[in-house]
């Protein structure tokens, strides 16, 4: 059945040592569109000029982008590590162009700087010194948030997300009063099982151990996986790339073998 929604543009802007957190930024908007979009009659469209942007000739590409792409942005995200960026004919960088003028129509800008380290003989100090100012520039004009590892900028961009979102669209958060909005029913039945136990596990944790004879999945001291048939593992994959989709589990390391339940997670289980 068809139903209005509407459209809010998520608008990625960052230099090119910090790909990864593209990527990340758009997996957390397509979850919450999974989980909110239908009782929220909202839907979120991450855009940049990797993806959503043309070949055009006859302006600077900035303008371009500002033009086609920046100007009809609900949230600007900006995420940055040790670049600024290329500077632009008015700005440190487009980058930091975009996020200026952003700033000023008023939007929501979420800023966001990594505090992961890095080797020093790999960072170009003149630029990295630039952003430093900028950096401090923000510090007296609003407020930024800053983060050690890719897990965490997962875990804390969708919640800083879902406060945005829920200031824009004037909905409540999926509480267990308010159970319908929860997306359990979207759960296969081995997600359910798995997300039962793990929030069972003192920590929360869900380890995906993949080896020579088959793959185990374990949490609460268990191995969810009864035997090595492929078939059978298949599901058990799926159920925890369902419940990552989900925002119900949260990857936290770079090689996906690590989970730990979020708070959506134990509110569903508890909602059961």
């Amino acid at each position: 059945m068809s139903q209005a929604v509407t459209l809010y543009n998520i608008f990625i802007a960052s230099p090119s040592d910090v790909t990864w957190a593209l990527a990340q930024i758009r997996q957390t908007v397509h979850a919450w569109n999974e989980i909110h979009a239908k009782h929220s009659a909202a839907v979120l469209l991450p855009v940049g000029w990797e993806s959503s942007s043309a070949p055009n000739m006859g302006k600077p590409a900035q303008e371009l982008i500002n033009e086609k792409l920046l100007s009809d942005a609900d949230i600007l995200v900006g995420v940055f590590w040790t670049k600024l960026g290329t500077p632009t004919a008015e700005y440190d960088s487009g980058t930091v162009e975009e996020i200026e003028r952003h700033i000023d129509t008023g939007r929501p800008t979420l800023l966001y700087f990594s505090g992961e380290p890095v080797a020093l003989d790999s960072v170009d100090r003149d630029e990295y010194d630039r952003l430093v100012a900028f950096k401090k520039s923000c510090r007296e004009r609003g407020q930024y948030h800053t983060f050690e590892n890719p897990a965490q900028f997962a875990d804390d961009f969708t919640r800083h997300l879902a406060m945005h979102m829920n200031d824009l669209i004037g909905a409540p958060s999926p509480s267990v009063e308010n159970s319908a909005a929860l997306p359990s029913h979207k759960l296969s039945d081995e997600a359910k099982a798995l997300l039962a136990e793990a929030a069972k596990d003192k920590h929360g944790s869900v380890l995906v151990v993949r080896h020579m004879n088959g793959t185990n999945i374990q949490t609460n001291g268990k191995n969810m996986i009864a035997s090595n048939e492929r078939r059978e593992i298949a599901l058990w994959e799926q159920a925890v790339a369902q419940l990552v989709q989900l925002g119900l589990l949260v990857g936290r390391g770079l090689k996906g073998q690590v989970y730990e339940v979020t708070a959506l997670g134990y509110e569903v289980v508890d909602s059961y």
